[in-house]
């Protein structure tokens, strides 16, 4: 069936969870089928199209064709084509681990350039955890990744698992968000900034120390731009294969703990690092004797990693009192805001890095590396500009902005960037092409790199569901479309389709050699 309104392909990658399970005589179990079973009967996630299947590596680079639904057109005029992968053994999320992240995070890399973004099927328990540890392992990500379950079943007649999947396929499929989130009751969160709060309801999730990246309302999707976070330098997406939780424990302190209990987990055979849950603002017992320090003092002494994070839901650990200024003393890293889950799975993350020594994975622990923790500002200065002032208006700023990209500009272009309040990185022009897709038929490579170290994404497409890269390609820019392949750029799968489609159909000459004519270009 044809449309009229463009399409975006979007993977769903199914590990088990609530969100699949049917009714036994043993309780709730995963079950299979769920596309046919779960989403294609209903009007919301099908559309009744007659689509073929699309291709999806399943492992081992094999390569298979799965059937494909396709959402009815979205409030923002777009369908959103989809197929879904179950995992060949369905996990209870309470059984997930470093194996199985690193299955996730290997079936998103094998199939980057197939898909726009990435739907993950996931159990609630251990949720925030997959979520932080995704962020770590997929590096210089410029797609969505969005993980999401339901606390009752898509089968279940009273369920949230409608209103969580359609929402995350909706998003994945419509906005750039290159993040690793988690959607859950409305809300798009930042994944490794969440933990769960509820075992049963339909609100089950929270981001306590940063606001969700978007909200969902019968309006639509409200996402907060300036929040997301984007790949600023020239790297291609990758991933690291697995995470060394193997060698990481998690320890609450309590009114009486005693020291020898402790010293006994900091000195399981292999340990490498230690989160510690203590009270407040970083507080913890230092004992009448000293020997509380003392046991942390010997484990950082052996070369244990031990971060301080707060049982308290919001809020920083910091030296505020004297009991955290002691641990500090101690050699004891400060975890600031970080949720336990995003402290355990990023410390796990920096010990599977072998290049790192003891002192860099301290260092690093108090940095953010993917938005995990709340960066303490520094204050700068600098002199109003004498034209920023009068744009005010989007879309006007847009205009110059490519006045200047055609015109090579690149003082001019780094002028209007300057604190982008508009969000000019993220604009359309009448024919939904970005900056960078100006850029890169545009006479000055140093204004394409420019663009790219302060975030723009090269997966964006426009209004003819051209890239970039494309229309790079099609004008012979080689230099644009080595630096676009050297960040990760890659054709679309429709792109290389319509390639062989029209070989013969829209072609025209040009003192560069053939370019296919694209309308959608300025």
């Amino acid at each position: 069936m044809a449309t009229q309104f463009p399409e975006a392909r979007v993977l769903i990658i199914m590990t088990g969870g609530t969100i699949c399970m049917r009714s036994s005589p043993e309780g709730l179990v995963p079950a299979r089928g769920f596309l046919e079973a779960g989403m294609a009967p209903r009007p919301s996630f099908n559309d009744g199209s007659k689509l073929d299947p699309l291709p999806v590596i399943t492992g081992a680079a094999t390569k298979e064709y799965l059937p494909s639904l396709r959402t009815p057109p979205s409030t923002y005029s777009r369908h959103v084509r989809y197929t879904l992968y179950e995992f060949p053994v369905l996990l209870d999320s309470s059984s997930i681990s470093s194996k199985g992240w690193t299955q996730i995070a290997t079936t998103v890399q094998d199939n980057y350039s197939l898909f726009d973004g990435f739907v993950v099927l996931h159990g609630t328990d251990s949720l925030a955890y997959t979520s932080s540890a995704l962020s770590f392992m997929l590096s210089h990500l410029g797609k969505p990744v969005i993980l999401t379950g339901s606390q009752a079943s898509i089968f279940a007649l009273q369920s949230d698992a409608v209103d969580n999947l359609l929402g995350s396929l909706i998003i994945a499929g419509t906005f750039m968000i290159p993040e690793v989130c988690l959607f859950f009751h409305h809300s798009l969160y930042r994944g490794n900034r969440t933990t769960k709060v509820s075992a049963s309801s339909f609100d089950a999730f929270a981001s306590p120390n940063f606001e969700p990246l978007a909200k969902v309302s019968a309006m639509g999707a409200e996402v907060n731009w300036h929040l997301i976070r984007r790949p600023k330098s020239i790297a291609k997406f990758d991933v690291l294969a697995a995470l060394d939780t193997t060698h990481v424990a998690c320890l609450r302190i309590f009114p009486g703990i005693k020291p020898e209990m402790i010293d006994g987990v900091l000195r399981v055979p292999g340990l490498r690092g230690l989160i510690l849950e203590t009270f407040g603002a970083g507080n913890a017992p230092s004992g009448e004797d000293g020997s509380f320090t003392a046991v942390i003092k010997a484990a950082v002494a052996r070369g244990i990693v031990i971060v301080n994070v707060s049982q308290c839901q919001s809020g920083f650990v910091s030296p505020l009192y004297a009991p955290a200024t002691v641990l500090g003393n101690a050699g004891v890293v400060f975890g600031h805001d970080l949720t336990t889950e995003a402290a355990l799975t990023k410390l796990s993350f920096l010990l599977a890095l072998p290049e790192l020594r003891y002192s860099d994975i301290t260092t690093q622990m108090q940095l953010s590396l993917r938005g995990e923790m709340t960066e303490v500002a520094s204050m700068q200065f600098s002199h109003p500009s004498s034209e920023l002032p009068h744009l005010t208006d989007t879309q006007t700023a847009f205009t110059a902005l490519g006045y200047a990209i055609t015109k090579g500009d690149l003082e001019r272009i780094k002028h209007l960037l300057t604190g982008d309040q508009l969000g000019l990185l993220q604009t359309k022009d009448y024919a939904e092409n970005t900056a960078v897709h100006l850029a890169a038929v545009g006479p000055n490579p140093k204004v394409l790199e420019e663009l790219l170290k302060r975030g723009a994404s090269v997966h964006v497409r426009n209004r003819a569901a051209n890239t970039p890269l494309f229309l790079a390609t099609q004008v012979g820019n080689e230099e644009a479309v080595k630096i676009l392949t050297e960040v990760g750029a890659h054709l679309h799968i429709e792109e290389v389709e319509r390639s062989f489609a029209i070989s013969d159909a829209s072609f025209s000459s040009s003192p560069k050699g053939m370019r296919w004519r694209d309308d959608s270009l300025p």
